[in-house]
């Protein structure tokens, strides 16, 4: 029996004060920044091929580790260091759909 990847959510506020409910697809750590970092996309944001927009985001949990704070992502290595995870991934995925 293959188990399933469990579902994770977070409710995020848009510019215009709505929430927007949102899958997280990963969440990574960077030694070298001492940062957790969450990327998810908006829930039934899917275009006409099935492609969603990635949003990334440095992420500081609170204590009772249930919530936290979203931040922007503030310099170019950080960047670059979420780019390389999600090539990595994007590698990763396409391996598994050859096979």
């Amino acid at each position: 029996m293959t188990q399933q990847p469990e579902e994770r959510y977070l409710t995020v506020v848009d510019e215009n004060g709505e929430e927007q409910l949102c899958e997280i697809l990963d969440t990574i750590y960077s030694e070298r920044f001492d940062k957790n970092y969450v990327l998810y996309s908006l829930v039934g944001s899917e275009d006409e091929d099935g492609f969603v927009e990635i949003h990334a985001y440095a992420f500081v949990p609170s204590e009772n580790g249930e919530d936290g704070e979203l931040l922007p992502i503030e310099t170019d290595e950080e960047w670059e260091f979420v780019e390389d995870f999600l090539a990595q991934r994007e590698d990763e995925l396409g391996e598994e759909d050859a096979e």
